[in-house]
Formats: C-alpha cells, sequence, structure tokens
C-alpha cells in the first residue's frame, strides 16, 4: 500500500506544479525504479521523454513567477493540475499492478495540493511581504516531495 502514499505525495507536488509531477514520474520510469513497460504508459519510460517533461517543467517554474499567470484555481489550471495528479498517480499505480486506484490517491493529492499551495503561497506571501519568495519556496517543496517519494 505504499504506493498510494507515493501516488498522493506526487500527487501533492502535481498541486503545487502541474508537471513536477511528470518529470519526476518520468525520470523514474526511464531509469527502471518504476516498471512500466508493457502498459498504456510506458512512453514514460521513452529515452527522451524524460527531457521533454523536464523542459516542460522548468518552463512552468518560469512562467509560475509572471505578473500575467492566471491562478492555479481558475478552472484550466486546476484541471491541469488534477489531470497531471490523476497521470502520475496511475502511473505509480499501474508500477504495482493497480491503476485506478494509483490515480484516486493522485487525484485526492493533486487536489489538497492546489487548493493547499493556494493557501500556504498567499499566506507565506504576506509573511514575506512580496509573492516571489513564496513561489520559490513552494518550488523548493514541490522538488523535495517528487525526490522524496521517488527516491
Amino acid at each position: 500500500m505504499s504506493f498510494l502514499i507515493i501516488a498522493f505525495v506526487v500527487g501533492i507536488a502535481c498541486g503545487l506544479r502541474a508537471l513536477m509531477g511528470l518529470a519526476a514520474v518520468s525520470w523514474a520510469a526511464s531509469s527502471g525504479r518504476l516498471p512500466l513497460q508493457g502498459t498504456w504508459l510506458a512512453f514514460l519510460g521513452f529515452r527522451a521523454t524524460p527531457f521533454i517533461t523536464s523542459l516542460l517543467a522548468v518552463g512552468e517554474l518560469v512562467t509560475d513567477k509572471l505578473p500575467k499567470t492566471p491562478s492555479r484555481l481558475v478552472p484550466p489550471q486546476f484541471g491541469a493540475r488534477v489531470s497531471m495528479g490523476a497521470l502520475t498517480g496511475a502511473a505509480i499505480g499501474a508500477a504495482n499492478g493497480h491503476l485506478l486506484m494509483g490515480a484516486l490517491a493522485g487525484i485526492v493529492g493533486s487536489v489538497l495540493g492546489t487548493l493547499g499551495g493556494s493557501k500556504a503561497r498567499a499566506a507565506a506571501a504576506k509573511l514575506f511581504g512580496r509573492d516571489l519568495p513564496a513561489a520559490l519556496l513552494e518550488d523548493v517543496v514541490a522538488i523535495a516531495l517528487v525526490f522524496l517519494a521517488l527516491r
């Protein structure tokens, strides 16, 4: 059942940064730590996929800091985070023979990460007196979560 905790934690990271979990899961699949061969998610382990997803994740880290970036709570942003939580959770679940359970854990984690991350970032921005330090702290938390979950 530890895979459910891993899927949940990676889902939280997806709630903070939508593509962070995808990049981490792709690296885990590519390195063989997350066996997805023979599943419809095998593409996550292809040789180029971790590099592509990492570039996308870095792009998200940059664009998140821009003043015109929409709130994570608007439907397209919220939906993207939940979708990534579902996908990464499904990959973790599939590697353990429980695709649906993993997807559900990833969805729950991403919803909690999205809502909680929004509140936490707002509180940290108020504490710091501006948003950038809070956003950078959130980046570090998202990276730490996926690193700890998938190590």
